[in-house]
C-alpha cells in the first residue's frame, strides 16, 4: 500500500487563518468528488471556523479520561475504519492526554500515512522544537507543544498561511480569535506587534529554506548546472587584504537592492597551507559579514578562479563582488589575474562585479612581522656562526676533507657568512667575511700558511668574496633595521588610532587612560598631576599602578601638559623616541579630564536645574491645588462657628463631610510630596520578600469607590518578590489616576499575568488616552495632562509610582487600550525559586 501524502498550513502565529484554509480546502475537495472527512478539527469557539464545518463529515471523537476529566482526542481506530481518502487533521503539535494511543498528534497522523490516507493538518511556527529558544527570547513564553522539524519537512506540501501583523491584532480587537475578556491581555503580551513581526520572520524564513531544499533537490535529479535566478545570491571573494572589508559593505547593499538577498564571503586557501593572508584580518572580516547579515566560507584550491567559480555555482550564486587587482602594472605580464578570469569564465549566468578599492596597485606583500628586531640570543648565534664556524670549517676540510678545490672552499666558507648575517645582522657577518678571508689565504691559497698570494685570480676571488660578505651582510641589517622601524611605526599608529577613537567616543576615563599608558611602556605607575599656580603644590588628578609619582622630580619619566599639567610615569628611563606617543597620551589624558569634570559640572547643573523647576512647580502648587482644600476647610469651619445661621443636622453633617474630604486631599497631597521629596534624595529602601499579589492589590483599592474597579487576578499567579507597603502605593496611585479619567460608569479593569520572570499588572482605562509623545512626560513629576480636569492634584501620582516600581527591580510604563484609553503596565520580578536540594 502507497504511503499516504501531508499536506500543512504552517502559521506565524494563532488566529492567522490555518484551520479555515484547511477546511476552505476540504470544501474544494468534496466538491471535486473526493472523500473527504474531518478527523479531528477545533474551532476553539470561533464563529467563521464553526460554520466552515458544516457541510462535511466529521468523525466521532474518542474521550479519554485522565486525573477526573473527561477530555476529547482524535479517535485513530475510528479514521482507520472510515479509512477515507483524505483526513483533516487540526493542530499537528497537540499532545495527547496521558493514557491516549500515541503521546502526540503528530504520531497519529503517522499512523494515518502510512495505512495510505492523506492527511490535511496545520502547525504554528513556534511549534518547530528548533525555533524554541529563538521564540522564547522574543515572546518570553516558552513552548510546551513542540514536534520534530523533521515531521514538517517530510510534509509533502507546505503551504504558508500569512497575515501582516497589524490586521492580526485587528482580527482579535473584532474579537474574531480569542474571547472579548481576553483580547486586551493578548494584544498587550504576546500578540504585540514586534513579536508578531519577528514570528513572521521566522515563518518566511523557514519555508524559504524549505523552498530552497526543494528546489536543489530538483537540480540534482535534474542534473541543470546552469545557475537559476530564483534568489539573489551574492559570492564575495576575499583575498585576506584590507580591501576585504569596501567588499562586503558593497555586497551587502547589493542584497538589500533586492528582497531575500543573501551575502557568502568566501576566502580560498592553497592545499599546501601557505597564505599570505592576514588571520587577524580574516577574523575581521568574518565579523563584519556575520554583522550584515552573511555568512563566511573557507574553501580549499590551487587555482583560485575554478574554487570560486565552482562554489558560486554550487551554491547557485547569481553575483559574484571581487576587488580590483592590487597587482604593479608589470606584474601583469605573469597573467590577467584573478579578477580577469573569473569573468571571462563566468558565463552568462553569472555576474561578475569589480569594485575599486585603496589598495589597487599597490603590490601584495607578505604581512610584516612583529617583533622583528634582532635580539640578544640571535647576536650571539651570530657571532658563533661568523668566527667559530669558519674554524670549524677549515678543520674539517684540511683534516677530513681536503682537496675539495678554492672554489668550492669558497663558496663553503661564504654560506656560513651568508648564516652570520641571517642570524646575528651586519657585525657578526663582516667579522665572519674578515676570518673566512683570513683561513682561506693561510690555508687553502697557494702558497698556504702564509699570507702571500701568488695567483692574481685567487687575489681577485678573495676581494669578490670579502665585497659578496659585506655586501649580504649590510642588506640583512639593512633589513632588520627597516623591519623593526616598521613595527615601531605600526604600534605607534595603533596607539594613536586608539587614542583617536576615544576622542570622538568620549568613552575613555583617565583612570583607563593611565592604565593603558602603563601598560604600553611597562611602567610600574603612572600619574595626572595639576596644579593651580607656579608656587602651588602638585595634586594628583588621576593616578594608577603602585606608588604614582607626587610630583615630576618624584618621576622617572614626565611630559608636562600646558602650565599645569603634567604626565608622569614611574618604572624606568624611557627613550627620546618613545616621547612622541607619550605626548599624545598626555594630551588626551588632560582633554579626557577635561570633559569628565565638565560632564560633572553639566550633571550638577542639570540637577539645579531640575531643582528650581521642582521647587517653581511646588509653588505654584501650593499655592493652587493646597490652597484650594484649605479654602473649604476655612469655610466650613466658619460657617459651623457661625451664630447667625441655624443649622440643620443635614447642613451640620455636609459641613462636617466637607472638612474630612479637605483634610483627605490635604493628607493625599503632602503624603505624595514627601514621597517625591524621598525618591529625589534616594532616602527609599525597600523591604523585599516573598508576596502573593491577590494579597495586595484588592488593599490598593481602599480609596476609589468599589464600583469602579474590575480584578482579574488568577489564583495561580508565582510569588513576587518586593516590598508590600511601596507595591500597595504603587498600584493605588496608578489605579487612583486611572479612575479619575475613565468616563461614567466605565470600570478599570486590574489583570495580571506572567511573563517569564516577572509578573505584570495591567491598570486598563477607557478614557480618552494619552498620545505616543506624551507617554513618557505623564510620569515626570508636576505633570498634568490637559483632560485632567482642574483641582485633583500637584501632579506626583505617577511620578511617585514610577519610583517606587523602580526600586522595587520593576518598570512601569503606558501603552494605548485596544479600542481607546490607556494602560499602564506594572513589572514586578517573580520571587527567586529556591535552590535544588535544599527545601523550599
Amino acid at each position: 500500500m502507497a504511503r499516504g501524502r501531508l499536506r500543512i498550513y504552517l502559521g506565524a502565529a494563532p488566529g492567522v487563518g490555518k484551520t479555515y484554509a484547511m477546511l476552505s480546502e476540504a470544501h474544494r475537495r468534496v466538491e471535486r468528488g473526493t472523500d473527504c472527512v474531518v478527523a479531528f478539527v477545533e474551532h476553539h469557539g470561533r464563529p467563521r471556523t464553526e460554520v466552515m464545518l458544516h457541510g462535511l463529515e466529521q468523525l466521532p471523537r474518542k474521550d479519554v479520561e485522565y486525573r477526573g476529566t473527561r477530555f476529547a482526542e482524535m479517535d485513530v481506530d475510528a479514521v482507520l475504519r472510515r479509512s477515507p481518502a483524505v483526513a483533516m487533521v487540526d493542530e499537528l503539535a497537540h499532545t495527547n492526554v496521558p493514557g491516549s494511543r500515541n503521546g502526540k498528534r503528530w504520531q497519529d497522523v503517522e499512523e494515518l500515512l502510512a495505512a495510505g490516507i492523506d492527511v490535511v493538518s496545520t502547525v504554528n511556527i513556534q511549534h518547530l522544537e528548533s525555533l524554541g529558544d529563538v521564540v522564547e527570547s522574543i515572546t518570553g513564553v516558552r513552548q510546551r507543544e513542540t514536534l520534530p522539524d523533521e515531521v514538517v519537512r517530510r510534509a509533502d506540501q507546505i503551504e504558508l498561511v500569512d497575515m501582516e501583523p497589524q490586521a492580526l491584532r485587528r482580527r482579535m480587537a473584532h474579537g474574531n480569535v480569542y474571547r472579548p475578556d481576553k483580547v486586551d491581555a493578548a494584544l498587550s503580551n504576546y500578540f504585540r506587534p514586534g513579536n508578531l513581526t519577528a514570528l513572521r520572520e521566522l515563518a518566511l524564513l523557514w519555508v524559504a529554506d524549505r523552498v530552497d531544499e526543494y528546489l536543489n533537490a530538483y537540480r540534482d535529479e535534474h542534473q541543470v548546472s546552469a545557475i537559476w535566478g530564483s534568489r539573489e545570491r551574492i559570492v564575495v571573494g576575499l583575498t585576506g587584504g584590507p580591501e576585504g572589508r569596501t567588499l562586503i559593505r558593497r555586497a551587502a547593499r547589493l542584497a538589500e537592492k533586492g528582497a531575500g538577498g543573501e551575502v557568502l564571503a568566501v576566502y580560498v586557501s592553497r592545499s599546501d597551507g601557505l597564505t599570505a593572508a592576514s588571520p587577524k584580518e580574516l577574523a575581521v572580516q568574518r565579523t563584519l559579514v556575520e554583522d550584515l547579515g552573511g555568512t563566511f566560507h573557507q574553501v580549499v584550491g590551487d587555482d583560485v578562479p575554478a574554487a570560486l567559480l565552482d562554489f558560486a555555482r554550487g551554491v547557485n550564486a547569481t553575483q559574484i563582488v571581487l576587488g580590483v587587482s592590487r597587482r604593479k602594472s608589470w606584474q601583469y605580464v605573469l597573467g590577467p589575474g584573478v579578477g580577469a578570469t573569473i569573468a571571462r569564465e563566468s558565463g552568462p549566468d553569472l555576474d561578475v562585479h569589480l569594485i575599486t578599492h585603496d589598495e589597487v596597485g599597490k603590490g601584495r606583500g607578505l604581512p610584516v612581522p612583529r617583533g622583528a628586531r634582532l635580539g640578544r640570543p640571535r647576536v650571539v648565534a651570530g657571532w658563533l656562526t661568523g668566527v667559530l664556524g669558519p674554524v670549524l670549517l677549515t678543520w674539517l676540510l684540511t683534516g677530513v676533507l681536503p682537496g675539495v678545490g678554492l672554489a668550492n672552499d669558497m663558496l663553503l666558507v661564504l654560506s656560513l657568512t651568508v648564516a652570520a648575517a641571517l642570524v646575528g645582522g651586519l657585525l657578526p657577518a663582516l667579522a665572519s667575511a674578515v676570518v673566512g678571508s683570513l683561513l682561506l689565504n693561510w690555508y687553502f691559497t697557494p702558497p698556504v700558511h702564509t699570507l702571500t698570494i701568488s695567483d692574481p685570480e685567487n687575489i681577485v676571488a678573495i676581494a669578490v668574496f670579502v665585497g659578496v660578505a659585506v655586501s649580504v651582510a649590510s642588506v640583512v641589517d639593512l633589513a632588520a633595521r627597516r623591519t623593526h622601524q616598521a613595527t615601531r611605526l605600526r604600534t605607534e599608529s595603533e596607539i594613536l588610532s586608539f587614542l583617536a577613537g576615544n576622542v570622538l567616543r568620549g568613552e575613555t576615563t583617565p583612570e583607563a587612560l593611565l592604565e593603558r599608558v602603563r601598560e604600553t611602556f611597562g611602567m610600574e605607575s603612572a600619574a595626572l598631576l595639576e596644579r593651580a599656580g607656579e608656587t602651588a603644590p602638585w595634586t594628583c588628578a588621576a593616578g594608577v599602578g603602585r606608588q604614582p609619582a607626587g610630583s615630576p622630580e618624584d618621576a622617572d619619566v614626565d611630559v608636562p601638559v600646558g602650565d599645569h599639567m603634567a604626565l608622569c610615569l614611574r618604572g624606568r628611563v624611557l627613550p627620546a623616541t618613545d616621547r612622541r606617543v607619550l605626548a599624545a597620551f598626555a594630551a588626551q589624558a588632560a582633554v579626557v579630564l577635561d570633559r569628565q569634570r565638565l560632564r560633572q559640572e553639566a550633571d550638577r547643573a542639570g540637577k539645579l536645574a531640575e531643582g528650581n523647576r521642582i521647587r517653581t512647580a511646588l509653588l505654584a502648587a501650593v499655592s493652587h491645588d493646597l490652597r484650594t482644600p484649605l479654602a473649604g476647610i476655612k469655610a466650613a469651619v466658619t460657617s459651623l462657628r457661625s451664630d447667625d445661621v441655624a443649622w440643620s443636622e443635614e447642613d451640620h453633617a455636609e459641613l462636617l463631610a466637607a472638612i474630612e474630604e479637605g483634610a483627605d486631599r490635604l493628607d493625599h497631597l503632602v503624603g505624595n510630596l514627601l514621597d517625591m521629596s524621598r525618591l529625589q534624595t534616594g532616602t527609599v529602601t525597600p523591604l523585599l520578600r516573598e508576596t502573593d499579589l491577590d494579597e495586595v492589590v484588592p488593599m490598593a483599592l481602599a480609596s476609589v469607590p468599589e464600583d469602579s474597579v474590575e480584578l482579574d487576578i488568577p489564583e495561580t499567579l508565582p510569588m513576587v518578590y518586593v516590598d508590600r507597603g511601596l507595591l500597595e502605593r504603587t498600584v493605588a496611585n496608578v489605579v487612583e489616576n486611572a479612575v479619575k479619567h475613565s468616563p461614567p460608569g466605565a470600570k478599570v479593569l486590574v489583570a495580571a499575568s506572567v511573563l517569564a520572570d516577572r509578573v505584570d499588572v495591567r491598570i486598563v482605562d477607557r478614557g480618552p488616552g494619552v498620545p505616543d509623545e506624551a507617554k513618557e512626560r505623564v510620569f515626570e513629576p508636576f505633570q498634568r495632562y490637559g483632560d485632567a480636569p482642574q483641582g485633583v492634584g500637584v501632579g506626583l501620582g505617577l511620578a511617585v509610582a514610577r519610583g517606587f516600581a523602580e526600586a522595587l527591580g520593576g518598570t512601569l510604563h503606558a501603552e494605548d487600550t485596544p479600542g481607546g484609553g490607556l494602560t499602564m503596565v506594572l513589572s514586578v520580578p517573580t520571587a527567586p525559586r529556591p535552590a535544588a536540594g535544599r527545601p523550599a
